[in-house]
């Protein structure tokens, strides 16, 4: 068994233009006073990263991952979660997700998509370089708008979209195979792998692509009603990250599952800072420490009531208290009498 990492924070949900939040050095003692001891870095952000020169230039690597332990945190991966969205895009989605590219491809959504591709792939070349094991990502989706089966969906439909998912991320995965980093895609409604069974889908469609892996975040199954405990034992071989996020759902008469278009405050499923939701991280942190799960525990601060700061700080309290330092030995080791083969016959009454 192994322990876990942490606490680590991911930074996309506190970038922003003032200080500490609008710059690399400011950001990463911010996170270090908190009480983290990693960050996760959102690789679209120019704020804190520039993903060329960090895939091209050592100097700048260097210096990257020097001023963040300067302040007391390493860089535990490099998100794509907003490229990876654009690899793949059905035309009802484009006006919506055109924002997460540059100005210059807006409106354009083939050259959208290159630049999509081009800029996980970079992803990947600069994550090998700086060391790390895995990036995390979106897939992307095309079949989205068909998730519920009314009309009635034609025969094939669903599974051309995921041969068309999966042709556009297996050159993607075969890079990263070649940079040896997992690519590790939160499993998330609004993406094509929105659950087991359709990752299943996606993974048969790339061969088993070694590459192919999860990022866990609890609190998206939550919010479907899923089984979030049997889910980390299902695909433990393939869950490489772990997204401390809490969630609650709260059916009423009027409202489940898609809770009636209501403001995130309203609805019946809403994300919620760490230990304030639903969400039984005591169980979760035991069957990843007994899974062998090797990696971080990284919030991802989303909740519709806390202030951020405060979700921040607390966030890595909770996260320290959870983590299971693993013990080296066993409990009954004080009553161990001692054993040979002979001894072992002989219990067994085999002599």
């Amino acid at each position: 068994m192994k322990t876990i990492k942490g606490p680590a924070l991911f930074l996309a949900q506190f970038a922003g233009d003032e200080a500490p939040f609008n710059s690399w050095a400011s950001i990463t003692k911010w996170a270090a006073d908190c009480g983290y001891v990693g960050v996760q870095v959102p690789s679209w952000d120019g704020r804190l990263i520039d993903l060329d020169k960090a895939a091209t230039s050592q100097d700048y690597r260097d210096e990257f991952v020097g001023t963040a332990r300067e302040n007391g945190v390493e860089v535990t991966e490099l998100s794509t979660h907003l490229q990876g969205q654009l690899v793949a895009v059905h035309p009802a989605y484009d006006a919506g997700f055109d924002g997460f590219t540059v100005p210059e491809m807006r409106g354009n959504p083939k050259a959208r998509q290159e630049w999509a591709v081009d800029q996980v792939k970079k992803a990947l070349t600069a994550s090998r370089h700086l060391g790390l094991k895995g990036m995390a990502s979106f897939s992307g989706a095309l079949a989205w708008p068909y998730t519920y089966p009314w009309p009635q969906r034609p025969a094939g439909l669903i599974e051309e979209a995921f041969d068309e998912l999966a042709r556009r991320w297996r050159p993607i995965l075969d890079h990263a195979e070649d940079c040896g980093i997992d690519v590790c895609y939160e499993i998330h409604p609004g993406e094509d792998l929105f659950d087991g069974a359709t990752f299943e889908m996606f993974l048969e469609r790339v061969g088993g692509h070694a590459r192919a892996n999860m990022l866990y975040d609890p609190s998206h199954y939550v919010l479907q009603c899923l089984d979030y405990l049997d889910n980390i034992d299902i695909y433990a071989d393939r869950i490489k990250m772990f997204h401390v996020k809490d969630a609650e759902f709260n059916p009423t008469g009027r409202q489940g599952v898609y809770s009636g278009y209501q403001p995130w405050v309203k609805r019946a499923g809403r994300f919620r800072s760490p230990g304030d939701g639903q969400v039984d991280f005591g169980a979760i942190f035991s069957k990843l420490t007994a899974n062998d799960f090797d990696g971080w525990a990284v919030v991802e601060w989303e909740c519709c009531l806390k202030h951020p700061e405060d979700g921040a700080r607390e966030g890595a309290a909770f996260v320290r208290n959870h983590i299971i330092r693993v013990t080296e030995r066993a409990f009954d080791d004080f009553a161990d009498g001692g054993t040979d083969q002979a001894a072992n016959r002989r219990m067994l009454g085999l002599d």
